[in-house]
This record gives C-alpha cells, sequence and structure tokens, in this order.
C-alpha cells in the first residue's frame, strides 16, 4: 500500500470533521523538526499532502499565533507560543512539583547535568533538566526531547522494569530504527537482555558512549505506589570527567535522590 493510501486509509478511521485537525498537528510535528524553517514544497512532501492544502493548514495556524513564515522566501516554522503552551502542560504535572527540589539538591551536590524523564509510548521524553554547575559540558537535550529506548541510559530503564514481553515486541516494531550510533550501541536484541538483566540487578542503568562518542550517562529508576517505573533520573557528563570523579560517587547520590522521589509517590521498598 502506498504511503498516499495508508493515509487516506487512517483518514476515514479518524472522528468526522477532523481531518484538518490531524493534518495540522502532522505539519506541527514536521515543522518542530525544523527550527530555522521548512519550505512549503518541502513540507507538503513530508505530510504527503498536496501544496494548496498544506498552505491553507499553515494559514489557519498563523492566523492562531502557532506558525509564522520564516526567514527563507516561502518557508514556515513554529512560533514561541509553543513554548508556552508547553509549560503550562508541564507544570500541570503535579511530578515536577515533587521532584524538583531533590533534582535541584542533586544538581547543586554532583555540579553536573541531570535529566528527569518519563516514558511516553515507545519514546523516553524530557520533562526536567539541570544545567551543570561545575561541569563544563552542556548536553544537546531540552525539555520535551523524545529519545529512543535502546541507546540511552533513562530508556534502557524503562525496557528493564517494563512488562516482560516488552522488549521482544520493542525490537520487532522498531527494528528499522535499531541502528549503531557508536561503536559501543546495542543492536543485538540477546545483548540487549544481557544489558537489561544486570540494570535490574543493580538498579542502575549505564550510556557508555551509545548515543554519542565522549558523553556518558548514568541513570536510575523511580518507583510509584504501584511498583511501575514511570520515571528515571540521570546524570550525564564527559566520559573523560566521570573517570575522574568516579562512578560510584555519582551512584550515590543519584540513587538517594531516587529514592526520596520514589517515597513521596508512595512506594515502599519492603513490599
Amino acid at each position: 500500500m502506498s504511503e498516499k493510501r495508508a493515509n487516506a486509509a487512517l483518514d476515514k478511521e479518524r472522528p468526522a470533521g477532523s481531518q484538518s485537525l490531524f493534518r495540522g498537528l502532522q505539519l506541527i510535528e514536521i515543522l518542530s523538526n525544523y527550527p530555522n524553517g521548512c519550505p512549503l514544497a518541502h513540507l507538503s512532501e513530508l505530510a504527503q499532502l498536496n501544496k494548496s492544502t498544506v498552505h491553507r493548514l499553515l494559514q489557519g495556524l498563523q492566523s492562531c499565533g502557532y506558525v509564522t513564515a520564516a526567514p527563507a522566501a516561502g518557508s514556515y516554522r513554529l512560533t514561541t507560543k509553543f513554548i508556552s503552551v508547553g509549560q503550562k502542560a508541564l507544570s500541570s504535572l503535579n511530578i515536577i512539583h515533587v521532584a524538583a527540589p531533590h533534582l535541584e539538591t542533586l544538581n547543586l551536590e554532583t555540579g553536573e547535568t541531570v535529566n528527569f524523564s518519563t516514558r511516553e509510548d515507545d519514546h523516553s521524553i524530557l520533562i526536567y533538566k539541570l544545567e551543570p554547575t561545575t561541569g563544563m559540558l552542556r548536553t544537546r537535550a531540552y525539555i520535551g526531547q523524545q529519545q529512543p529506548l535502546y541507546c540511552s541510559a533513562m530508556g534502557k530503564i524503562y525496557l528493564a522494569f517494563g512488562q516482560e514481553d516488552y522488549v521482544q515486541k520493542y525490537w520487532e516494531i522498531h527494528q528499522p530504527q535499531i541502528q549503531s550510533l557508536t561503536r559501543n550501541t546495542i543492536t543485538r536484541l540477546g545483548d540487549m537482555y544481557q544489558e537489561l538483566a544486570s540494570i535490574r540487578d543493580k538498579n542502575m542503568a549505564m550510556d557508555r558512549e551509545e548515543n554519542e562518542l565522549g558523553v556518558s550517562c548514568i541513570a536510575v529508576p523511580v518507583f510509584d505506589i504501584h511498583q511501575r517505573v514511570p520515571y528515571a533520573i540521570s546524570i550525564s557528563l564527559s566520559t573523560s570527567r566521570l573517570k575522574q570523579i568516579g562512578e560510584r560517587n555519582l551512584l550515590k547520590p543519584l540513587q538517594k535522590t531516587a529514592q526520596a522521589i520514589s517515597q513521596e509517590l508512595g512506594f515502599n521498598a519492603q513490599l
């Protein structure tokens, strides 16, 4: 089935009158990958829609203040209105208010980048980040960023503590996207099973330059009252600095922070 036919079939499954809404949201998602703007012709190609339809949808989004013309002629980009909407959505998550004081303490204690994420579908979503206070590395990660589960420390936490059959399903669905980003990236299912068993045993995960050379990450799970892992915390830093500080010296305050947040979420380690 061609992509256009697939889109047509998908449109039929959607509620009546919602086609324009879904297409508008599709354009927003595409534009989010082009901070400097995306030409109308290319946007039309990516969305598999004709130019007149894309132009009409863009005009509607522009009139609402969500899209604006980019410097390059015939290109469009998202506006900062999405920052306001995103911040309001994040502020509505009580977990941020619960976790922030603990994460700030961790950030001051270690001096390194602190990341806090949740799992959404088959991705890890960064919902809170604190820049280093003494460390020199500024990571490219940003609030709202999606990360694959197989090549990030926090992502592997979700794989390790998810449902028993989840890893197999994840691997089958995302096989085309599971690629070596560096020489250390785990791309074989058997190797990942071994990695996840070690993570469950140690209650921590490592990104050993699996996503980006020169950058390492240590992550730990945050448990809730139901013994599930809805969140993860990590510290990111250069590999050279990690060797200088020592993994254990970062893991102890990291686990202490995760335990404090887990307790606030009702987790009882004795159960």
